[in-house]
């Protein structure tokens, strides 16, 4: 049986949403005690041949929707690794950190062949596997080509969820274009990802007296837009002012 959230799991799992409670990145033990509930949980809710109740389907565009949306509640607990590993106070969520990339997307000036909604929606989408897989970074010791495929795994039980449809297509095509950078869009968030994060960086620099070089040597000189270079020239220069 799929570990991840089998159809027929569905309104168990939004009754039970404690499952999904705070956590930090996920250790490979974690994983594993989430998919043994889960599995216990499916074999409960199904009628042994791994069937959903009968009256099930009437609910299930409701129900997908509730169950898709307690588990990206795990975004809005789940604190950015980056922070945690250097002893930020009270670091942000990875929900904060696309919520405020979706405001970037929303505030910033038209640019010609660049679909502006377009960009808002892969804001914040494009860190929506992190809900399962967690915040990966280059501290743990994941190649990348790793982390993707994880994190590609995650995505397509989150679409599952769902209930597939055109919603869960518009997600997937989203991250994806997002991940392989293919697109005017890709390349206009990718480069606000880096923003948001220098923005924050400074704002704890300036907050909490950290020194998070770091984070602005990273992005230095990876700037695919006029906008990115921009944005990133102004953090760099209140940097130096402050």
């Amino acid at each position: 049986m799929n570990p991840w959230l089998p159809a027929s799991t569905r309104i168990i799992i939004s009754r039970r949403a404690g499952v999904w409670g705070n956590f930090l990145p996920p250790t490979a033990t974690t994983r594993a005690r989430s998919r043994r509930r889960l599995s216990l949980m499916a074999t409960s809710s199904t009628d042994g041949n791994g069937l959903a109740p009968q009256g099930s389907e009437s609910t299930a565009p409701a129900s997908s929707a509730i169950d898709f949306l307690t588990l990206c509640h795990r975004l809005k607990t789940t604190k950015r690794t980056g922070w945690v590993l250097r002893d930020v106070k009270g670091p942000e969520s990875i929900a904060d950190h696309m919520y405020r990339m979706g405001l970037m997307a929303l505030v910033a000036a038209d640019i010609p062949g660049v679909d502006r909604d377009k960009c808002i929606k892969m804001a914040i989408v494009h860190d929506i596997a992190e809900a399962i897989v967690g915040d990966i970074t280059p501290s743990d010791g994941i190649s990348k080509a790793e982390k993707s495929r994880r994190e590609r795994e995650a995505l397509e039980h989150m679409c599952k969820l769902l209930g597939g449809g055109s919603r869960a297509k518009e997600i997937n095509e989203l991250w994806t274009e997002y991940e392989e950078n293919s697109s005017p869009e890709a390349k206009v968030v990718k480069d606000l990802d880096k923003v948001e994060m220098i923005l924050q960086a400074l704002e704890y620099e300036n907050d909490q007296g950290k020194d998070l070089d770091e984070f602005f040597q990273s992005t230095a000189g990876k700037f695919q837009t006029e906008l990115g270079k921009a944005w990133a020239a102004e953090i760099a220069s209140r940097r130096k002012r402050h």
